[in-house]
């Protein structure tokens, strides 16, 4: 698909979350949080979400949803999808980042990256999205560019 004329660059912060059409351009950088992108491609609309934490804690419950929170990034997606209306299997899932970003400290159990990966896995499966590609894990950052009018994901990966 040809790139439009005049494009719309978004560049998310940890936490945020954008919805747009074919003439967008979405940037993040990632360590341990993880991007989703979502991308319907017949109608050529979708968005990204840079999530740092599986989901809130309970002592900092509200009302507004918040892209920080992997969960409620999903919310936040299905909202948009439900405005024009759409079926969420309709559009392409691609997943990001999760990557360990201290290697060197030693510790038990799962570190961050890794929660947020499985509870990723976790909500694309129960809200019935197709996971189409994925780079997650190892260590390091990536740098994500996400273009709205193609569905297509650049990708670049530093490990440490």
């Amino acid at each position: 698909m040809r790139q439009p004329d005049f494009i719309v660059e978004i560049f998310l912060q940890p936490g945020e979350f954008y919805w747009g059409s074919s003439d967008t351009r979405i940037k993040t950088l990632l360590g341990s949080c993880v991007a989703l992108t979502v991308w319907h491609p017949r109608l050529l609309v979708g968005g990204m979400s840079h999530s740092l934490l599986p989901t809130r804690g309970k002592e900092t419950s509200t009302d507004e949803l918040s892209a920080r929170y992997l969960d409620e990034a999903f919310e936040l997606f299905l909202k948009e999808i439900r405005k024009i209306p759409a079926n969420p299997a309709d559009f392409q899932v691609k997943l990001f980042g999760g990557g360990d970003m201290f290697r060197h400290i030693t510790k038990s159990g799962l570190n961050i990256g890794e929660k947020n990966i499985q509870m990723a896995h976790k909500l694309i499966a129960q809200h019935g999205f197709q996971l189409v590609a994925e780079h997650v894990g190892g260590s390091g950052h990536r740098n994500i560019i996400f273009d709205l009018w193609s569905g297509d994901v650049w990708l670049r990966h530093a490990p440490i």
